[in-house]
């Protein structure tokens, strides 16, 4: 059994086309929209409507942490351009999940990531798309447990939530032999990143259900240049699948 897992596409919809190459199925971990490329500040909703200047400021200052300067100059550029804030939004990522679901491969299973918008997710997942929150499924004789979403953070990206209800769908899991979320286990060799250089928030209910549950491995994304891509916790191997919307490459497991 082959199976392919990616997280943080972020609007690679070339690279996308291609993930499943070779594998019985393909994992998604989720953020499929790309609100703003910190590499290349010409990419995304956010330059898209306010221009690649603004997009430098907005970058500046969220690296700096000057989050409330940063949602002042947001309120600013949106008053400045009179239309409605989530219309807008809504428009824009649902042109990207049109072009990024119909190149999913089949079978794909997929779950959320913080920059989601889940209420959107059941309009463009096909037959072949499995979404998955707080549920498990057997693939090849393995029980795989996905947890989608993140926690809550000075970001307000559009899928955080309590740490209370995040705990509650891992608890919902049981044990496992992959335990799949978007975010990483709270462990700072694992949430550190070493470009923005700051710590992403990691989750201690994964952490506290890897040492107690004991999973062959635990997957997971959303720090795009980790300080450490891999390590064990126990029996469990933990694995920083990739940045793929610059990689392009997927993670592979094998059994």
């Amino acid at each position: 059994m082959r199976v392919n897992v990616i997280s943080d596409v972020h609007g690679n919809t070339k690279d996308l086309a291609r993930a499943g190459d070779g594998a019985d199925a393909l994992i998604c971990l989720g953020d499929l929209v790309l609100f703003l490329d910190y590499a290349d500040h010409s990419r995304g909703i956010f330059p898209e409507l306010f221009g690649v200047e603004n997009a430098d400021l907005i970058v500046e200052l969220r690296t700096a942490r000057r989050f409330d300067e940063a949602r002042a100059l947001g309120r600013r550029l949106w008053g400045e351009l009179g239309i409605d804030r989530e219309t807008a939004i809504e428009s824009a990522v649902r042109r990207q999940y049109e072009e990024m679901f119909a190149a999913f491969p089949t079978p794909t299973y997929a779950t959320y990531g913080n920059v989601d918008v889940p209420s959107l997710w059941p309009q463009y997942a096909g037959p072949g798309t499995t979404v998955l929150d707080g549920e498990r499924i057997e693939l090849g004789g393995r029980v795989f447990g996905f947890v989608g979403g993140g926690l809550q953070t000075p970001m307000r990206t559009p899928y955080e939530i309590s740490d209370e209800e995040y705990a509650a769908k891992v608890e919902a899991l049981g044990e496992v032999d992959v335990l799949c979320s978007h975010i990483p286990p709270d462990v700072p060799e694992l949430t550190y990143d070493t470009v923005a250089r700051r710590f992403e928030r990691g989750s201690g209910a994964l952490l506290a259900a890897i040492r107690r549950t004991r999973p062959r491995y635990a997957l997971f994304g959303h720090v795009h240049q980790p300080l450490a891509r891999r390590m064990r916790i126990g029996a469990t191997e933990c694995v920083n699948v990739g940045h793929f919307a610059a990689t392009g490459r997927p993670w592979t497991l094998e059994w």
